[in-house]
């Protein structure tokens, strides 16, 4: 606009001057067409060299990433401290809140009581297999026995020097030891399979036991809330009190993180024929007038919501939209250390494509225009 305008000016004193002030030539209905067609391609020369080669973009806005500060606990818990004071400045690792933590710390003294149960149930398994391996010895010696007493009441009936109930007495002795031959074997295969239930020759009942530990003492961990990254939290509404677990599903803060800030400007689509990652861009900051901030494209985000389809069960619909979707340019700028750069902060940025150079300096007036107008602009006082 303010291009647009002194080129407009400019030519308007030219007129002026040829035609009125030094009266070079005498100016009549036909001068006067010729003077509005060329002032007309004039402006529009300069307007579409300047859209193409140097665009200009007063929608941008300085982004920092933001974490979203959510508790996890395993169960409604009172937040007991808050650790950290708005709009302060706090390094990673930095505690924030924390919880109370009774329940817990009762949590992780059962697991870890649950662990060493665990551990004395893997040495008695142990024994159990020397148990039932000296219990399937007994058995066949039991067996054996009877199988020979069993052989010599046979020969010992028919000859007359034994009687019948003998012999069928040790027949059913031989039966009750085969039954407790195999009950032992069986019971030594159930200790055998106990002791072989291992991870990577670790007993699975220890490791169980191990998960469960390392599950308790993560959430105690958890009952405190450590800065993620360099950053600080802007808005701190969360207070002493505060009930948050399962039953609280959204965040109690966000964190606005330190590294790697940047301007998101939008742009007409047609703006951005000749724009390219790694070309120079100045920045007027609202926050800074009458200061530029340099900087440069970091990408170009080929994609807006007019361009995305959600799976649902309605048909599409196809309608013109009032304005066409702005495509987003990513920007990063050189800000100088003592400068603030703020989440949400207004600014214009001009690209520079390296085409066009002759009407470079029209470009840099331009928003430098921008930048000491924001001195008085807005005139509210």
């Amino acid at each position: 606009m303010f291009v647009a305008l002194g080129i407009t000016l400019f030519y308007i004193i030219f007129v002026w001057l040829i035609f009125f002030k030094l009266e070079l030539l005498k100016f009549n209905i036909a001068w006067g067409i010729v003077s509005f067609w060329v002032g007309a391609h004039l402006l529009l020369i300069f307007l579409v060299a300047l859209r193409f080669f140097q665009p200009f973009s007063a929608d941008s806005h300085v982004v920092r990433s933001t974490i979203q500060i959510i508790p996890k606990l395993t169960q409604p818990t009172i937040l007991t401290e808050v650790l950290v004071e708005p709009n302060t400045p706090v390094t990673k690792g930095d505690p924030l809140y924390r919880f109370d933590d009774t329940v817990f710390s009762l949590a992780v003294d059962n697991a870890q009581a649950q662990l060493v149960a665990a551990e004395q149930n893997a040495k008695i398994l142990d024994q159990d297999v020397i148990s039932s391996t000296e219990a399937v010895e007994r058995a066949n010696a039991q067996l054996a026995y009877a199988q020979t007493q069993q052989a010599r009441y046979e020969n010992l009936v028919p000859a007359g020097g034994a009687r019948q109930d003998d012999l069928d007495r040790w027949n059913e002795q031989v039966t009750e030891d085969l039954a407790a031959v195999k009950q032992a074997e069986a019971n030594l295969e159930k200790a055998q399979l106990a002791v072989e239930s291992q991870i990577d020759g670790v007993n699975t009942g220890i490791l169980q036991a191990r998960s469960q530990l390392a599950e308790a003492e993560y959430f105690l961990e958890n009952t405190t809330i450590y800065a993620p990254e360099n950053g600080m939290i802007v808005s701190q509404q969360a207070r002493p009190g505060l009930v948050v677990g399962d039953v609280r599903l959204g965040a109690i803060a966000s964190f606005v993180t330190e590294d790697s800030p940047y301007i998101l400007a939008t742009f007409r689509q047609q703006n951005l024929k000749f724009v390219e990652p790694g070309q120079e861009v100045e920045v007027a900051l609202d926050l800074y007038p009458g200061e530029i901030l340099t900087g440069k494209v970091e990408a170009i985000w080929w994609a807006t919501r007019q361009g995305q389809f959600i799976p649902s069960g309605r048909l599409p619909g196809f309608e013109l939209p009032k304005l066409p979707g702005r495509i987003a340019v990513q920007i990063t700028v050189d800000v100088p250390e003592e400068h603030t750069f703020p989440a949400g902060g207004h600014a214009a940025v001009t690209i520079y494509t390296g085409q066009g150079k002759s009407f470079e300096f029209l470009r840099r007036i331009n928003i430098r225009l921008y930048s000491f107008a924001n001195f008085i602009r807005p005139l509210d006082i």
